[in-house]
């Protein structure tokens, strides 16, 4: 389980102060006291997604299937300052990306280290 704490929270809605639909998803992430597995479940079923893995397995899966775009350093360097903003409205403009989960997967990106989730992708260059 990746845990956001209320500091986290709080942190991430100052930079989504104009974002109504990210706002949305931090209030859910906070009624899931923080699971933000459990928070990614939920908006997918409302997405009409059909997740068919346990909740941690398919945010990862998730956000390997966008790593490349994730990982291109214009993003990265925001990322690595804790910053979601850029990379929200990027995904916003990609018609292919399910936007109501903009926010759990770049959360859970942070969480789990940028380095680290980008690492396969720097040993290919």
């Amino acid at each position: 389980m990746t845990t956001v704490t209320s500091q986290e929270i709080a942190q991430f809605r100052s930079q989504l102060a104009d974002d109504p639909r990210g706002l949305a998803v931090l209030d859910l992430i906070e009624d899931c006291e923080g699971d933000l597995e459990d928070a990614a479940m939920t908006l997918a079923i409302r997405a009409g997604q059909e997740p068919e893995r346990a909740n941690s397995e398919w945010l990862d899966a998730l956000a390997r299937k966008w790593r490349a775009v994730i990982c291109e350093q214009e993003f990265r360097e925001h990322l690595l300052n804790g910053s979601v903003q850029q990379m929200m409205e990027y995904f916003y403009t990609m018609p292919t990306f399910p936007k109501i989960l903009a926010v759990p997967v770049l959360i859970y990106v942070i969480k789990k280290g940028v380095n680290n989730f980008c690492e396969p992708l720097d040993l290919l260059k």
